[in-house]
């Protein structure tokens, strides 16, 4: 159990830092522009975005997927194992490529496809043909990290998250303001970061603790979509943001106007962090999961699980007890204009969105755990539900009943109303299986 709980403590505090890492860049990435460019620049940002999350959505449900099938084949002894990661890769690169092309030669179409005016498709288009032409490398970064995260080097892939973020914000600033490339600069430093989280990846691969094989195989859509369906609730946890924020802006925006939406961005910019320490935890269990699982060894498979569950709560207790002593002070960073609507909205806004995260811990794990043990029904359902039907259930309806009060609670409503399911889809995949297994 001692060994465990190291392994259990290597893997999650470097797959934390790396996660929160990500999630500071972007914060980074968005006050650059909005510094630079102003508002049209946020704007065109904005309406690009779900386009990048598709495709780290696609790019992290091939890596994880594959990734796990690979950790569980080679824990078996089945020699198959040695094709996923090529499969991965070679897939996911006429995928990209495709994607790439239509971001190169048509960038205008899109950003009016999504919403942009002619002032916004002017700015917006040059930082979508640049991002997207980059998008092979968006989803071998996530494919080369899941693999290197399973093949035992966590600090690695930590490091290359890490060092990726920190170029891509370093970056921003030299190439929007001393070079003063404006979007443009923007673009080319979120582009490039990929490529040096494949690079740093790449060391690993040439070390001699490698066991992931470059071997050339014949691309598999059957493979590929076994891999998925262990991948496709990391796909929907990604997904899932766009599709909530689209939602809450709407609602927002009938209920109180422009300053109710400026007052959730500055909830969904601080949730963004705690989220991705949520999601830090599940990246980091999920190796020594799949490792212990594909042994056979579930009375690990449920220690691993019991620690994990201990540390999203005393996460969640922290960020829970910060949030609510400095909810004015978090709000102010983002209020320049030192609006008292915005502040009051905000604050109000910060308390009881994150009520939410003493449950949404356990769900992300959660859903995470469920992958790792190859139960890929149950942990669709569970993602479907927290991260589309019950929070947008909860959003339109406690707002009708109660306001922006009804918006900011229908977070920790969705997440306490999912956490029954997913407590029963642990008990069959984890604990009732292992009683098989003893």
């Amino acid at each position: 159990m001692k060994t465990e709980k190291r392994l259990f403590a290597k893997y999650v505090s470097q797959n934390i830092l790396g996660m929160v890492g990500i999630s500071l860049y972007i914060l980074a990435d968005t006050f650059f522009i909005a510094q630079g460019v102003g508002a049209d620049g946020i704007t065109a940002l904005n309406l690009v975005l779900p386009i990048y999350s598709v495709i780290f959505a696609v790019g992290t449900m091939i890596g994880v997927g594959a990734s796990i099938r690979f950790a569980v084949a080679r824990s078996r002894g089945d020699g198959d194992a040695d094709s996923y990661f090529m499969n991965a890769i070679l897939c996911s690169a006429v995928m990209g490529i495709l994607l790439a092309l239509a971001g190169f030669f048509l960038p205008d179409k899109i950003v009016a496809l999504m919403g942009g005016n002619a002032a916004i498709v002017e700015v917006g288009s040059i930082y979508t043909k640049i991002f997207m032409s980059f998008t092979p490398f968006f989803m071998w970064n996530s494919i080369c990290n899941a693999f290197v995260r399973n093949d035992g080097a966590p600090t690695v892939a930590m490091l290359a998250t890490l060092l990726s973020s920190l170029f891509n914000i370093v970056a921003d600033y030299v190439l929007m303001f001393p070079l003063g490339l404006g979007m443009a600069g923007a673009a080319l430093a979120t582009a490039c970061s990929p490529v040096v989280g494949v690079l740093i990846c790449c060391v690993h691969f040439c070390g001699k603790k490698n066991t992931i094989s470059f071997k050339p195989v014949r691309p598999s859509v059957k493979r590929l979509l076994y891999s998925c369906q262990v991948g496709v609730s990391a796909f929907t946890g990604e997904i899932s943001s766009g599709v909530t924020t689209t939602a809450f802006n709407f609602i927002i925006l009938g209920l109180v106007g422009n300053t109710g939406v400026a007052a959730y961005g500055v909830v969904a910019n601080i949730a963004i962090v705690a989220v991705s320490a949520f999601n830090g935890v599940a990246n980091g269990s999920q190796p020594l999961i799949s490792d212990f699982f594909g042994k056979g060894e579930m009375k690990k498979v449920q220690n691993i699980l019991r620690y994990g569950i201990i540390t999203s709560l005393a996460l969640a207790a922290v960020i829970l007890g910060a949030v609510c002593l400095w909810a004015e002070s978090i709000a102010a960073v983002f209020n320049r204009e030192a609006d008292p609507v915005l502040a009051g909205y905000a604050n109000e806004g910060l308390r009881l969105y994150f009520l939410g995260f003493l449950f949404a811990g356990i769900n992300v794990l959660g859903t995470g755990v469920l992958s790792a043990t190859e139960s890929a029904r149950e942990a669709f359902a569970a993602s479907i539900l927290r991260g589309f039907v019950a929070i947008l259930v909860c959003a339109f309806g406690l707002s009708a009943l109660l306001g922006l009060r009804g918006v900011w609670l229908a977070f920790p409503a969705a997440e306490l109303l999912t956490l029954p399911v997913t407590v029963w889809a642990l008990r069959k995949a984890v604990y009732r299986k292992g009683k098989r297994a003893l």
